[in-house]
């Protein structure tokens, strides 16, 4: 399929005051190549980088800006140089888009880590070697190299797959990095979008698995997806009771004011490991001296790769692990934008693209 008849339309920032204003019209897709797909977008889940990127949270945002990086839906054109997709075909789209592809760490499958040009090319917000725009699935259409398009199995419906390809797979990676299985304590932080896959991911991997929150609010929530205990950060006595308690701590939030230190606490002597995966807007601030008295590390976690997001979706079939979503239609974008920074969604906005 060589040519289209369709155009790329969606729903556009245009300044740090985009979100819950985006502007419908039509966008610039990445320059067509044959190693390329076009997909005919279905769903596209709503992510907190999403409101990050819109208001310029991260740092300055290269507008105009179509977000979106959860991308469910089925091929419409697949370059002649494509291989194991053809037209029709159910695939998903994740946080990454591009990478050289031939460094030390895309031939390791750590395609988010590239450092040779181009780099790590996000979903939306990027520039491809060409300076052609990544854009996101807040839209019909998107546009993406072949490599960073992956095979929906069955068994999975598309609006349960989509927030699994950027969400999902945050959590997994750490969780299959740090190899979690059976006879760990793994604590999650934060119940949110990232969090409620952190518990699903961590109990279908074995493990013993504590839900971490400020509050008991979203305890019997936290239960349903899994969770043998429940933390609240606001209650007294907390550290000492789970003083080096957990082999692993995911920490989704995104609130510069965490308690760091002391989660620190409640890792085991010598091994215990903490991994960001939430991103502040922030700087954080704390003391080592957790980190010297018990031999513990602090490290970060990007996104996932390709192999790993197709092994989560395996994964999620045998373990029949679900999202849990709200389907919004697309046309209502801004008002689900709106109440994702309210903190309403439980756990997870889906935009349906008709």
């Amino acid at each position: 399929m060589s040519t289209t008849d369709y155009k790329f339309e969606g729903w556009v920032g245009h300044d740090k005051d985009s979100v819950g204003n985006l502007k419908f019209g039509t966008f610039e897709p990445k320059t067509w190549t044959e190693d390329d797909v076009d997909i005919k977008i279905e769903f596209c889940g709503i992510c907190s980088s999403d409101l990050h990127t819109l208001r310029s949270g991260w740092g300055p945002t290269d507008y105009p800006q179509v977000v979106g990086h959860e991308i469910a839906g089925k091929a419409v054109r697949v370059g002649s140089n494509v291989k194991g997709i053809k037209l029709g075909d159910r695939i998903g789209v994740g946080a990454q888009s591009g990478s050289c592809l031939a460094c030390e760490d895309c031939n390791k499958q750590k395609e988010s880590y590239c450092a040779n040009p181009p780099g790590m090319i996000p979903t939306y917000g990027g520039k491809y070697a060409d300076g052609s725009k990544s854009t996101g699935g807040y839209a019909n259409y998107a546009r993406v190299p072949s490599h960073f398009c992956i095979p929906i199995p069955e068994g999975i419906p598309s609006e349960i797959a989509a927030p699994m390809m950027c969400g999902g797979v945050t959590v997994y990676s750490p969780l299959k990095q740090n190899n979690v299985g059976p006879g760990m304590n793994v604590g999650i932080v934060g119940i949110g979008g990232l969090g409620h896959f952190g518990l699903l991911f961590a109990k279908a991997l074995g493990a013993r698995v504590t839900a971490i929150s400020r509050s008991r609010s979203k305890e019997a929530d936290a239960r349903e997806l899994g969770a043998d205990d429940f933390i609240a950060t606001s209650e007294e006595g907390w550290v000492q009771k789970y003083a080096r308690h957990f082999d692993l701590i995911v920490c989704t939030a995104n609130n510069a004011d965490m308690p760091l230190a002391e989660y620190c606490t409640t890792l085991k002597v010598g091994h215990g490991k903490f991994v960001m995966v939430g991103a502040p807007e922030e700087a954080i601030t704390f003391s080592v001296f957790p980190l010297l008295m018990a031999n513990v590390s602090i490290g970060g976690s990007l996104i996932g790769s390709p192999s790993e997001i197709r092994e989560m979706l395996e994964l999620a079939v045998k373990a029949n692990v679900r999202s849990w979503i709200e389907v919004r239609d697309l046309k209502d974008v801004n008002q689900a934008l709106i109440d994702m920074e309210d903190g309403k969604p439980r756990f997870r906005y889906v935009l349906k693209c008709d």
